[in-house]
């Protein structure tokens, strides 16, 4: 059982992990140098949990320590019971959902190893924006993405704002580093995958005309928000597809792009 710690001063060294929440700069070099990250809100604690997170401690606003309460019973690490107010001047914001818990990363797997298994991919190049991130997971997860695979300069999955937009999603997909970039496309292609570029070209065929849902092993590529994907990842790829659009709306945010491209790459699939 979880010890109960009520702490009273903002500077308290065992508040460290969650310091500066809003720093975005100093979350993204402490965070994967330090082991952890954090999860925000019941719902996304409880989905890492599950997933097989380990927890380093939780922070908790009073009213939310009997909504936790089966949580804190089994956890044997400490949670740290703060009023709204200190948790605010820890954390940078106020944390309206009452409830943060630092996490413990794991090893991330080698791309090959999801390769072996998986039949529908994502695959992103530069996209930094963490919003973005989260949205694709979430999207990922829902209409039956196998696996992510991130360009070198992604943002990272586990970062909170990534995190709370997915709803927890980033624990259900698996997801891996393709480095170097494009050079590691290469291993894609080798186990079996058509590379499909994303793009709003009009050299490009359309999702329907290309009808990804029928081929056997399909790894969709998206760029980042405004550049799109490079002219390496454009070059490198098998085919360029497109979304098309009407109204004179040239594209779509990356995000709702890719929640499109998900469902026609994914509609029709083999069952297992």
């Amino acid at each position: 059982m979880a010890e109960l710690i009520t702490v009273s001063d903002p500077g308290d060294p065992r508040l460290h992990d969650y310091t500066g929440l809003t720093d975005v700069e100093l979350r993204r070099r402490r965070e994967p140098a330090e082991g952890l990250f954090i999860a925000e809100g019941e719902k996304v604690i409880r989905r890492a949990k599950d997933a097989g997170y380990a927890m380093r401690s939780m922070l908790l606003s009073p009213k939310w320590v009997d909504a936790m309460r089966d949580v804190v019973d089994e956890l044997p690490a400490p949670v740290y019971v703060a009023d709204p107010e200190l948790a605010e001047q820890v954390t940078g914001y106020h944390v309206h959902r009452g409830a943060l818990a630092s996490m413990q990363r794991r090893p991330l797997p080698a791309a090959t190893d999801l390769l072996r298994t998986a039949r529908r991919v994502v695959i992103m190049e530069s996209v930094n924006d963490h919003t973005n991130i989260g949205a694709i997971f979430r999207s990922a997860a829902a209409l039956g993405m196998d696996a992510v695979l991130l360009s070198p300069d992604c943002a990272d999955p586990l970062y909170r704002r990534s995190v709370k937009v997915s709803m927890g999603a980033v624990f259900s997909v698996p997801y891996a580093r393709l480095d170097p970039w494009p050079q590691g496309l290469g291993p894609v292609r080798e186990a079996g995958f058509t590379l499909l570029a994303l793009t709003p070209d009009e050299k490009a065929r359309s999702l329907d005309e290309a009808a990804p849902h029928r081929m056997d092993r399909v790894a969709l590529m998206l760029g980042a928000e405004g550049s799109g994907l490079s002219t390496r990842a454009l070059a490198a790829a098998d085919e360029w597809v497109r979304i098309p659009m009407s109204h004179g709306v040239d594209s779509l945010n990356v995000g709702a792009a890719a929640a499109v491209a998900f469902y026609a790459v994914a509609t029709g699939r083999p069952q297992e």
